[in-house]
């Protein structure tokens, strides 16, 4: 059975399978059709999220092990329900005490049977991997290592000995290891194993490896073959090897009945490769779509000029995005990601060196021609299909620029054509085309979604995985053409508003989308609160940015909470590298930023901030309530992430990641139920074989409403814009032309219906409230 709807549960050793099993009724009678499990596979002990696999060939103990898990799905089934799993093909935890497959390579070195499952570079590493563990440089930690029986402890960490080492001297002892412990500050630049994103506790794994795929997906499949699990979450397939091979073998192996989707984040107007066997992406390219609705393109540019004049600051802080970007993607590729450069640079090397009209490239002008090349991918990866045009001319003429002798600039022609296959088929040439694409996706999501989001602020509901904050606002016309592509290329594709993932869930975004609507009322607002912030001390933020999105941050919220505020302001700023970050702290801006927090947001200035959040209140309503209808009734599969079948205010992880609570239903789980119920009762309305129609209101408001219909049988219409509705003096004679045939009842109020094909003034139709829903009766 195929979903049609699912529900996002975070797995944890304080919520395990037993907890899950404890929600089915009430999801159930939500009309939920399958729960969205987070990863399932043994992971680090007392991980929260599980993407820090040890083992794929187990079921994780702490959640309750294989028995809980399939007598999860017995429950499921109990209740007529399914079970979605979240795989992670593309890494597991570099932690050899928890991993043994990783042990064993350790141990044993290239000769392991195990060495294939890792993407480890041995001939950089003059046949030893680099372990970034130590918190000093090695002459500095000798003394807290120790021997103990078979491994070398330091701390926490234990790593396995080579049988022929046991009794050396400790010098002697660490040279003759398969491994090379050294300072966790070499792994920006020094290591030789491919990592996830700039993680180096998570090692790359090589499914494009038919052994290591199967050795890693055994356990995956067997659930699927024993009919426990009926669909699969990819994640992050971008940094696999041969994503679309890799998609194929796995389509193979869980055969049409699985329903798969990608974490696929699409650029723009990118499209998913229509080759794909999936059923789709797992649908940030709808959040992006959904959000757009709500921001209003004619109060932007006046957000924008207002930061600008606050943030008083060019560059990073000016208000450019497309700069933004740029220059966060080359701090990333010259520093976080400097390994991963100089790994491509190595490749880079070996191919070259087999061509003959390539062998005298000195490596610098391959290293600059990488990098420049790499920060002008304009999507997370390029694919064959597709390479040409995202690799352009265009680019390499850019890249070119970075050289001051035109003869050095042919590097980047070399490494071009080695990232488009253009120099023909052979292992350094393809590893070398793999490993950029790899690294590409890396630097995208470092340098946008972790950095230039952080960066670029002027409406910080815009900043959404898939989001394209430099053109945040979408029209009614852009979003129809976007669900009507869906319902015919990818009807099951998954749909999401909020995720483990977004930085802020659905109704914080709702709330500051509004702003959008009223960029002066936000200026005034912002000019008091400021000002009585400052009338304590610590109440001056260190910085205007930073202020600015905390007052943002924290009329999304709603009530500034102190301590989540803090946190999450924290993580935004490190991420964002301009003051502080992860690796090179700032103790006194970071104490700054908190005592900014305690005095200004969650300090006395908090009851101006809840009455202007409660001021806005109505249209942050309207716009969380019209964004779920939306999501819920379009074509795809609608994802709920946990909770947010009612008000749900969350910030970036660990904020939006605690165990799942059942919590007392408002007018949203109304809304759910009705549109999850017909979802269930309806399959073929909502189903692959189902249709879109738009539905376009006339009058004086037209735009503010939108509408459409699927498969002849239910209507959906939502106001958007609602404060500049009201502004406008309100619907007025705007009316809405219901299908023909039969009368259309109304499944959010009882007892109220209208005939098909006549109109409908949207005055009474909203009069319930700012969503209407409606199903042909008759």
């Amino acid at each position: 059975m195929k979903p049609t709807s699912t529900y996002r549960l975070q797995l944890q050793p304080g919520f395990p399978f037993a907890s899950a099993a404890g929600a089915v009724p009430y999801l159930a009678g939500l009309g939920v059709s399958h729960l969205h499990l987070s990863p399932v596979l043994e992971a680090v002990p007392g991980s929260v999220h599980g993407y820090d696999v040890t083992d794929p060939t187990r079921v994780r103990e702490e959640l309750g092990g294989e028995a809980g898990l399939r007598s999860l799905a017995r429950t499921a089934r109990d209740h007529g329900m399914g079970l979605v799993l979240d795989i992670v093909p593309n890494h597991m935890a570099a932690v050899p005490r928890h991993n043994r497959a990783l042990w064993e390579v350790l141990r044993e070195g290239p000769s392991s049977p195990y060495a294939r499952w890792f993407d480890i570079d041995w001939e950089a590493g003059g046949g030893r991997v680099l372990l970034p563990v130590l918190g000093g440089r090695i002459g500095d930690e000798t003394d807290a290592l120790r021997v103990e029986g078979d491994a070398l402890h330091y701390g926490e960490h234990r790593f396995p000995l080579r049988e022929s080492t046991l009794g050396l001297p400790l010098p002697e002892l660490l040279d003759a290891q398969w491994y090379r412990l050294g300072w966790w500050r070499l792994a920006r630049t020094e290591l030789t194993y491919r990592r996830f994103f700039t993680v180096s506790e998570l090692i790359g794994v090589r499914v494009e490896d038919p052994e290591v795929f199967d050795a890693t997906h055994a356990k995956i499949l067997e659930l699927v073959r024993d009919g426990v699990v009926e669909g699969l979450r990819i994640d992050h397939p971008d940094g696999l090897a041969d994503p679309p091979e890799y998609l194929r073998r796995l389509d193979a192996a869980v055969g049409p009945a699985c329903w798969t989707v990608v974490e696929k984040i699409l650029t723009g107007d990118e499209r998913l490769p229509p080759d794909w066997p999936v059923d789709g992406t797992t649908g940030y390219d709808a959040l992006h779509r959904i959000d757009g609705l709500f921001t209003d393109p004619d109060g932007l540019p006046g957000l924008l000029s207002h930061y600008r004049e606050f943030s008083g600051a060019p560059g990073d802080r000016g208000g450019y995005w497309e700069a933004t970007v740029r220059r966060a993607a080359h701090r990333v590729v010259t520093h976080e990601l400097a390994a991963e450069v100089e790994a491509l640079t190595r490749l880079a090397e070996r191919a070259c060196a087999a061509d003959r009209g390539l062998r005298d490239l000195a490596p610098w002008t391959l290293r600059t021609a990488i990098r420049e090349l790499l920060v002008r991918v304009p999507v997370y990866r390029p694919y064959r299909r597709d390479a040409e045009e995202v690799l352009s001319p265009r680019a390499a003429a850019g890249a070119k620029a970075a050289f001051t002798v035109p003869e050095e600039a042919a590097a980047v022609d070399a490494v071009r054509n080695l990232a488009l296959g253009a120099l023909g088929e052979s292992p350094s040439h393809d590893a070398f085309r793999a490993r950029f694409a790899q690294t590409a996706s890396a630097l995208r999501a470092k340098s946008v979604e972790d950095t230039a989001f952080y960066r670029h602020t002027p409406l910080i509901s815009a900043n959404e995985v898939g989001g394209d904050p430099g053109r945040p606002a979408v029209e009614p016309e852009e979003f129809h053409a976007y669900a009507e592509r869906l319902a015919r290329d990818w009807p099951a594709t998954g749909t999401v508003l909020t995720t483990h993932d977004t930085k802020r869930s659905a109704d914080v975004r709702a709330a500051i989308t509004v702003l959008s609507e009223c960029p002066e009322r936000w200026a005034e607002f912002l000019a008091r609160v400021t000002e009585e912030a400052a009338r304590r001390d610590g109440g001056r933020a260190p910085d205007a940015q930073l202020a600015w999105v905390a007052w943002q941050t924290a009329v999304g919220f709603g009530f500034p909470y102190g301590d989540r505020l803090t946190r999450a302001l924290l993580k935004g700023v490190r991420e964002a590298a301009l003051h502080t970050t992860w690796t090179e702290p700032d103790a006194a801006y970071e104490r700054a930023v908190a005592a900014f927090v305690e005095n200004g947001p969650a300090g006395p200035p908090l009851y101006s901030v809840a009455r202007f959040a409660r001021e806005l209140e109505p249209y942050a309503r309207a716009n969380a309530l019209g964004a779920a209808l939306l999501q819920l009734a379009m074509p795809g599969v609608p994802d709920l992430y946990q909770g947010t079948e009612r008000e749900y205010r969350a910030l970036v992880d660990p904020d939006n990641r605690g165990p799942f609570e059942e919590g007392p239903p408002d007018g949203r789980t109304a809304l759910t139920r009705a549109v999850l119920g017909l979802r269930r009762e309806r399959p073929e309305v909502f189903g692959p074989a189902g249709s879109y129609a738009p539905l376009r209101a006339a009058g004086p408001a037209a735009a503010h409403c939108v509408a459409f219909c699927r498969t002849g049988a239910v209507v959906a219409a939502v106001t958007r814009l609602s404060l500049g509705l009201e502004r406008s003096g309100g619907w007025r004679d705007t009316e809405l032309v219901l299908p023909g045939g039969g009368r259309w009842a109304d499944r959010l109020a009882e007892g109220r219906s209208w005939d098909g094909g006549a109109p409908v003034r949207l005055a009474e139709l909203f009069a319930p409230g700012p969503v209407a829903l409606l199903s042909r009766v008759g």
